[in-house]
């Protein structure tokens, strides 16, 4: 029986140019949120799974279709890590963590959504993350803004994007828009599209959320949730866009942007692109007050946001063509004996910082090839001669110069290289 092994659908492997860009912008992340002063947290991949069913919504797409969810050998149910939030806000629980206030943590990893692979869009994909709870003020809203506006011109991103922003509101605006939407989609039933009718029933916002483009056109004319917002919501959203304006970040309003996750509350946005095609959203977020408390946890306000790795890998490409590999020198002994000693040369450039690429029983000609393809700075070369006079020939692979280095001045030679 013979096998063709591949990735699932839906997965891909990572590496060379691709873990390059994918490794940069992880460090451009963590870089940054040292800045901000964002503590680093590790949670697991999966969880119970009441921790993402419980608190995301059991009619939002990413549990009704999307979860991968599983019962475990001791008859629990484990669901794979669709978002970080929810789990972030369990470590804290479980951790003790709720009388700490204020914190901030920022974590990245892998996350898993059952979606129809297409480009920038994976069933096992990556997003970096970041949390902040405690205040509730519009000027944490707007660090966390400003936070992802810092790591998008960091990565030179900043003119691809545009920032969406909207209030959702609290409790007693959504229930007065709730009723106001509701009256008037009724007049449209008969077009909606078969989810959006279910929304209808079990969660009328989320319908503001649909992509069937029949459901965009009805929803243009929909009424907006800024003329049902509270006193008090109103006031938050209002200082809010003041303090963009005061920090001249742009920003465009979209009174349908309500996020796919049912715990937001106040402020939501979104930062879009038009350079990816139908996958436009980079990164985005808002505030979810009432999550701590759901999950069992004390009344904590908290506002955070996630970014998809692969989208900002693939628009930092488009932006930065050159991949920086690792610079390296090629160890190349010729002969039994110089095969031998170039373990110990070898690890004794290793411990002075040297990357040393060393590959063994191979032709001079291969080796010449593989230290071109791997973008060597240059080749070391030594057979019997060159050991019984103490000497190495190095060959800058650029110059293709070569010259013949003693071997107690091989390091500082390498060093100036």
């Amino acid at each position: 029986m013979s096998f063709t092994f591949q990735p699932i659908r839906g997965t891909r492997d990572i590496l060379r140019g691709d873990l390059y860009f994918f490794n940069k912008v992880i460090n451009y992340a963590k870089n940054i949120a040292n800045l901000y002063c964002y503590e680093e947290i590790i949670t697991p991949i999966f969880e119970n799974s009441s921790v993402f069913h419980h608190t995301l919504g059991e009619t939002s797409d990413v549990v009704s279709k999307e979860t991968y969810t599983f019962i475990d050998r001791d008859k629990t149910s484990i669901t794979l890590r669709p978002e970080f939030t929810a789990a972030t806000v369990r470590a804290i629980i479980s951790n003790g963590l709720t009388q700490s206030l204020p914190l901030k943590f920022f974590n990245y990893g892998p996350v898993f959504r059952h979606e129809r692979p297409q480009h920038c869009r994976y069933r096992q994909f990556n997003q970096i993350n970041f949390e902040f709870l405690g205040p509730n003020d519009p000027k944490s809203d707007i660090e966390i803004i400003s936070l992802a506006v810092h790591l998008l011109k960091e990565l030179n991103l900043e003119h691809l994007v545009n920032l969406e922003i909207n209030t959702v509101g609290d409790l007693e605006s959504r229930k007065n828009y709730s009723q106001s939407l509701i009256s008037y989609l009724q007049k449209h039933k008969h077009s909606l599209s078969e989810d959006s009718l279910r929304r209808l029933e079990f969660n009328p916002l989320r319908i503001l959320d649909s992509k069937d483009q029949n459901d965009k056109h009805i929803l243009k004319e929909a009424p907006s949730i800024l003329n049902y917002l509270t006193k008090e919501a109103d006031k938050y959203y209002r200082e809010v866009i003041s303090l963009l304006e005061f920090l001249s970040i742009k920003y465009k309003t979209n009174t349908n942007l309500v996020r796919g996750l049912d715990y937001y509350t106040h402020t939501v946005f979104e930062f879009t692109t038009e350079s990816l095609g139908s996958q436009g959203t980079v990164l985005a977020g808002g505030r979810y007050n009432g999550l701590v408390k759901l999950m069992g946890g004390p009344n904590i306000n908290a506002i955070g946001f996630a970014a998809g790795i692969e989208r900002l890998v693939e628009l930092h490409k488009k932006e930065n063509s050159e991949v920086s590999l690792q610079k390296n020198f090629h160890l190349i002994p010729i002969g039994e004996e110089a095969e031998k000693q170039a373990l110990k040369i070898a690890e004794k450039l290793r411990s002075c910082s040297f990357n040393i690429y060393l590959n063994y029983n191979s032709s001079l000609k291969k080796r010449m090839q593989q230290a071109n393809k791997l973008n060597a700075l240059a080749v070391i070369l030594f057979g019997d001669t060159e050991m019984q006079q103490l000497q190495y020939r190095v060959k800058g692979m650029k110059t293709g110069k070569e010259v013949l280095v003693d071997s107690d001045s091989l390091i500082s030679f390498l060093l100036k290289i």
